[in-house]
């Protein structure tokens, strides 16, 4: 019997320490977590500047429609630039069809790029993006100083350019919404603005 109670009592130390480490280490995640904050969207300085209005373009979808960009709209629009050739850009179409399934009630999202159109051709017919405007235009990606793929940029309702910047995950194209919902020019802004007391 004496044996049974100091097992039991070994237990019961077992537990309190079990809870202090338990304690400590969600504590630990906790600071942990403050001290990595998320990675938004890596901005550039080329190109129109968060705030500025966007360049109006008229151009012609490889479907044949007009669209305008830039100028007042109903909606905002997400412009996203890709290249057939662009491995990143083939793992994120899954996540921009997402995103514009769940941000459809606010935005539009248009495809740009640039190339010999037969291999765009195909691009979409493979990747199913037959339901997205799909721009073909070395212009505008010039206008927007488009150097590294995929770059997306997110123009508001009135016309001015909100959020822009690289893209290479979920979270990065979620934190130009962000940013816009924010009225920030990117999130690493808003992080490190100090804290209001």
């Amino acid at each position: 019997m004496e044996g049974l109670v100091v097992a039991v009592g070994l237990l019961w130390v077992l537990v309190v320490i079990l809870a202090v480490v338990v304690f400590a280490l969600a504590r630990q995640v906790g600071v942990l977590f403050e001290r990595v904050a998320p990675m938004g969207a890596l901005m550039t300085d080329a190109g129109p500047k968060i705030g500025e209005a966007a360049p109006r373009m008229d151009l012609v979808t490889l479907a044949g429609k007009r669209l305008a960009l830039g100028g007042p709209s109903p909606r905002s629009t997400l412009v996203f630039f890709l290249s057939p050739t662009c491995p990143v850009c083939k793992k994120l179409l899954p996540v921009l069809k997402s995103a514009r399934s769940a941000e459809a009630a606010w935005m539009d999202v248009v495809l740009a790029s640039d190339g010999d159109r037969p291999a765009h051709d195909v691009f979409v017919r493979e990747k199913g993006l037959e339901s997205f405007p799909y721009i073909l235009s070395t212009e505008l990606g010039m206008t927007f100083r488009v150097s590294r793929l995929p770059f997306a940029i997110l123009i508001d309702g009135t016309g001015v350019v909100r959020a822009k910047g690289l893209i290479n995950n979920r979270e990065q194209l979620e934190s130009l919404f962000n940013a816009k919902e924010l009225a920030v020019p990117s999130i690493q802004d808003y992080l490190d603005r100090p804290a209001v007391s």
